[in-house]
């Protein structure tokens, strides 16, 4: 069974998609809305999004589907390792998956991570602690890591 329902958050307009009861993708919405269909699995996840925004929820439990290649993949799992109010450099990415010199394409696959906020890409930043690179805008970016605490930790730091 597929579902797909919206979310009003802080930071805007997300569209969210599953697959049998596991999520497929969450982005934000660019396009004109679709039909919704509420499958339990984002019930779930929007009452989790609610705790993450609203009560201090910290990681979420809904499942995920997750599709792209074994280096995207690869990629994204290790982005589930950031615990939540930190960040990491794209270097500090590329050496925990084994290859330094894999900065860009570990910067590509972050990129094209299909689950905007549940695979936290929004915790990688540039080496010398910039906010570069996020598909929903800096200013999100920004206000994900001042939501998370994070922000603050990382300018403490330079």
């Amino acid at each position: 069974m597929k579902g797909l329902s919206y979310y009003s958050s802080p930071i805007g307009e997300l569209i969210i998609e599953s697959a049998e009861d596991k999520i497929t993708a969450v982005s934000f919405l660019k396009d004109a809305r679709q039909e919704e269909f509420l499958a339990p699995v984002i019930v779930q996840f929007i009452a989790e999004l609610d705790e993450y925004f609203f009560a201090g929820r910290k990681f979420f439990t809904v499942e995920l589907d997750l599709h792209g290649t074994e280096f995207q993949k690869k990629v994204w799992s290790e982005l589930l390792t950031i615990p939540y109010g930190t960040t990491i450099s794209y270097q500090g990415l590329a050496i925990r998956l084994g290859n330094i010199k894999s900065i860009r394409a570990v910067g590509l696959a972050n990129g094209q991570n299909p689950l905007a906020i549940l695979v936290p890409c929004h915790r990688v930043i540039g080496k010398g602690g910039e906010l570069v690179g996020y598909g929903g805008g800096l200013e999100n970016k920004e206000w994900l890591l001042h939501h998370e605490g994070a922000l603050l930790r990382q300018l403490s730091l330079f």
